[in-house]
């Protein structure tokens, strides 16, 4: 298994991949050297993720191994085909596999994506389009969703 940690906008990431994919994005609370070297497993997705944070990028295209249940797959998938700058409901998520009574267990699922941006639970929010249940901090999905926004905020001063 390969690691590196890089610079984002939202503080240091840390990857997590070998030749089968990348298992892991995280961000992180703490203060990490960045990696000098990035191991050549986990180029393609330091380089999406730059030019994701450079607004050049809607779509990831890595090969993914993401370690979980077979329950917590299925919906990571699922989010995966939440649109760039759109936004589901846990409610909606749940209608979305078949299954509206699963919502606090499609909730803890995308809460625990091993995938940080490239499986976008960030775009998930309440029925009532508040900003919940976010483990990288709401003020990270403040400003993930501000960032696909096709309308972005103006200062008016």
């Amino acid at each position: 298994m390969e690691t590196c940690f890089i610079k984002t906008p939202l503080g240091i990431a840390k990857i997590d991949g070998d030749e089968l994919g990348i298992q892991a994005v995280s961000v992180l609370n703490t203060e990490e050297k960045i990696t000098d070297i990035i191991p050549l497993e986990l180029e393609d997705c330091v380089m999406q993720l730059n030019e994701y944070f450079a607004g050049k990028r809607k779509q990831f295209d890595l090969k993914l191994n993401p370690q979980g249940t077979d329950f917590q797959k299925m919906i990571w998938d699922a989010l995966l085909t939440i649109p760039y700058g759109k936004n589901l409901s846990y409610l909606d998520l749940s209608k979305k596999i078949g299954n509206v009574k699963a919502i606090r267990a499609v909730a803890n699922a995308n809460g625990k994506n091993p995938l940080w941006i490239i499986v976008p639970c960030h775009r998930v929010i309440g029925s009532d389009g508040s900003l919940i249940g976010y483990a990288g901090g709401l003020n990270r999905k403040q400003w993930l969703l501000e960032h696909e926004s096709p309308y972005k905020q103006q200062s008016l001063f």
